[in-house]
């Protein structure tokens, strides 16, 4: 466990970063609360007796203060087209591992093509999309792949029971939207499509009991990057449930209400990834409750691997390829029901 180490954790204040923040309590670390707003990061840190330390994106000398004695740093603050750069360039000057959260496509895939040599040659780690989007979806398909090499395609579909978005996730859809323009992004053949006709809706059956449900096909989530990122699959297609699309993109959904003592909502998730190799399937899928909370336990167990060195590479690397799938997924039992029957259907 964390015996004490500073982890600075940049946009600690906002929904997520404040479930980050705890989670790393309970695990031993010593959580550094960072970002730019003085007060919401104050009272945050009054909560929790711990050393506010404010920094902004624009001012590096004030993200190499924050990083100053941290282990690690995990960035929750989006929207992430603006910060990754800056605070992944204070990690590397720092020479500490660097996390993210970001579910923003654009972003995820900037930190990818501009990191990954870099990264690599100073042996530094650099984990991307270690959250709900992104990393969930990366190591089920991972643990579903198994032993097979190469497979013909991925497909990872989400069912949410509702989703009530945060106001990070109204800001970072708006900048993505902003820089794709009247597009959306298909990965197909190996290569991303631009493509301007409208994402189809289809029938996902998910596992019993929850069974057929309508989904928005092509609904491209942050998996769509790290998959192909290390694994041999020409097309990637996310899926969401046609009700949680419509929540997420009407203007009047609340954002979420806790409904337990941990702050979590009453919002429910199933993650069902199928990996298919000429007329074989394989599958696993993951249930739980509150897709932001359950991204705190999945970026500290990620953290944790990577500061014990249970990691497979350095670099910029995504969930599946730096961690062991099946094992890691296991460790998040006490948060997530799992499934995991990667043989041959």
């Amino acid at each position: 466990m964390g015996s004490g180490q500073l982890v600075a954790v940049f946009g600690a204040y906002g929904h997520t970063g404040r479930f980050v923040v705890a989670e790393l309590a309970a695990r031993g670390y010593v959580p550094v609360p960072s970002g730019r707003n003085v007060q919401a990061l104050q009272e945050l840190a009054d909560e929790h007796g711990l050393e506010a330390r404010v920094a902004s994106v624009e001012d590096a000398a004030s993200l190499d203060r924050a990083l100053a004695g941290a282990v690690a740093v995990i960035n929750c603050a989006g929207p992430f087209a603006s910060t990754t750069g800056p605070v992944i360039e204070a990690a590397l000057r720092a020479k500490i591992p660097y996390l993210d959260v970001a579910a923003e496509l654009e972003a995820n895939l900037d930190t990818f093509a501009h990191y990954r040599d870099r990264a690599q040659e100073v042996g530094a780690v650099v984990v991307p999309a270690m959250a709900f989007f992104g990393g969930l979806g990366d190591l089920l398909a991972t643990a579903a792949m198994g032993d097979w090499t190469t497979a013909d395609e991925a497909h990872i579909a989400y069912a949410l029971s509702n989703w009530h978005p945060t106001a990070g996730t109204r800001l970072s859809g708006a900048v993505s939207r902003e820089r794709r323009g009247d597009v959306r992004l298909r990965y197909n053949g190996g290569q991303w499509e631009r493509r301007t006709d409208k994402a189809p809706t289809l029938q996902w059956t998910f596992p019993e009991p929850m069974g057929p449900r309508e989904v928005i096909g092509e609904f491209t989530m942050a998996d769509v990057v790290t998959v192909p990122q290390h694994l041999s699959i020409p097309d990637v297609t996310t899926y969401m449930t046609a009700e949680a699309v419509r929540d997420v993109a009407a203007h009047h959904t609340p954002a979420p209400t806790a409904t337990d003592k941990n702050g979590r909502s009453d919002q429910t998730f199933l993650v069902d990834a199928v990996i298919r190799s000429g007329g074989t399937e394989r599958r696993a899928t993951a249930s739980g409750q509150d897709i932001y909370a359950v991204t705190a336990p999945l970026v500290a167990e990620a953290l944790e691997r990577v500061l014990t060195g249970r990691t497979k590479t350095t670099g910029v690397a995504s969930a599946g390829e730096i961690f062991d799938a099946p094992d890691f997924l296991h460790a998040l039992a006490p948060h997530i029901a799992l499934d995991l029957h990667p043989h041959n259907t």
